[in-house]
């Protein structure tokens, strides 16, 4: 079986069974599936992508039940043609003109409320595929699209894990302000503390830069000022629970005397590999054999509410005040306040889609075929 590209076409993925080639595409939700007839005995090709929700190990499923809850699904017979596929990309066009007659398109159409690819980053003694939201394309010969009493061989099945991202925004405004005034007991005049951030979205990777103003009108003492950052995640199924995890905090040591005033711009990083250790985090979609990131901020599209898993980060600044003397250690209390913070990645150039290959899943003795491919399409 042999796999034709060209050089003015994007990357894409295979995935090889016996009669079936799974052809997805780096920039659509398009797809070639190339049909050896000859194999079908009157069965028909269909595929589908399905957007799950990952909630347990396969290796738990011993007593039937299912660790995984569709929340979305669509499929679609390619052949024989049914004639709803009419309109072709241009890439899918290129490549059927290399494929030939046995090459079959098919698009999906997926709704702007769909979660991205989000995993549950697991615990050091962990095992088994991460819980999270992911995204499978599948293709198959079956008699129907879907019947429980037909069984299909794993043969006559290929499929492919992707993953669906959100980009940032091209356009970068101004960052969020928040201030909080606070007053003590036994003081007549309180602490003003202002903190805002200089830009809206940060990528990942990037210092945030963060601006502390401070107007201390009291007779006590700022010992510290303390800035973190919390990733937040709201898993949405059949309730929604919220989980708030801390991926950065740093202490300085700046002292802001009684009335005085203080303005300084405090930078932090967040960084995953500050975070290895720490289950539950959640994470951006992985690629095969590449590393990848803290999740990034969800966008919501569209009125209808998302499912899965939801991101979103803020940034606390705490003061951490004392009031002197002998006591100022037990009679210290906290000021703080909190800024929403978008943490994405940079659209790259050229890219026109949301959903990117994962990884491939093949038997082994898809294995050869799988490398043939890979060096006919290095070659090109």
């Amino acid at each position: 079986m042999s796999v034709y590209t060209s050089s003015n076409l994007h990357t894409y993925s295979a995935c090889f069974c016996s009669n079936l080639m799974l052809l997805i595409f780096l920039s659509f939700a398009d797809g070639v599936v190339k049909v050896d007839p000859s194999g079908l005995n009157g069965r028909k090709v269909f595929v589908y992508l399905a957007c799950a929700f990952r909630y347990g190990n396969d290796e738990l499923d011993v007593i039937g039940l299912s660790f995984r809850r569709d929340i979305w699904i669509q499929r679609i017979q390619v052949y024989p043609p049914t004639g709803e596929n009419a309109t072709i990309s241009p890439l899918q066009e290129s490549l059927l003109k290399k494929i030939g007659d046995q090459g079959y398109p098919f698009s999906f159409q997926m709704p702007t409320d769909l979660p991205c690819s989000v995993s549950l980053q697991p615990g050091p003694n962990d095992s088994g595929k991460a819980c999270g939201v992911d995204f499978e394309v599948k293709g198959y010969i079956a008699n129907t699209p879907i019947s429980a009493d037909e069984v299909i061989e794993k043969k006559d099945t290929c499929r492919l894990m992707i993953r669906k991202i959100q980009f940032a925004p091209a356009n970068n405004k101004a960052g969020p302000k928040a201030d909080i005034t606070r007053q003590f007991l036994m003081t007549d005049k309180p602490v003003h503390l202002e903190a805002s951030l200089e830009k809206e979205i940060y990528y990942h990777g990037d210092p945030i830069s963060v601006m502390v103003k401070i107007n201390n009108e009291t007779t006590k003492i700022v010992k510290k000022i303390k800035v973190s950052v919390e990733q937040r995640t709201n898993v949405v199924l059949y309730s929604s629970d919220c989980y708030v995890k801390v991926v950065c905090s740093e202490e300085f040591g700046e002292t802001v005397n009684a009335n005085s005033t203080f303005e300084k711009s405090f930078e932090i990083t967040p960084l995953l590999s500050n975070n290895k250790e720490k289950r539950g985090l959640s994470l951006d979609g992985q690629l095969k054999d590449e590393d990848t990131h803290l999740a990034s901020t969800t966008l919501s599209k569209g009125g209808k509410e998302m499912q899965g898993i939801l991101v979103s980060y803020q940034v606390k600044v705490n003061l951490m005040i004392s009031s002197g003397g002998l006591l100022g250690g037990i009679m210290g209390s906290d000021v703080n306040v909190e800024l929403p913070l978008t943490l994405m990645s940079p659209k790259p150039a050229g890219q026109t889609s949301q959903l990117i290959p994962w990884k491939v899943e093949t038997t082994n003795e898809d294995h050869l075929l799988d490398k043939e491919y890979r060096t006919k399409r290095n070659s090109t």
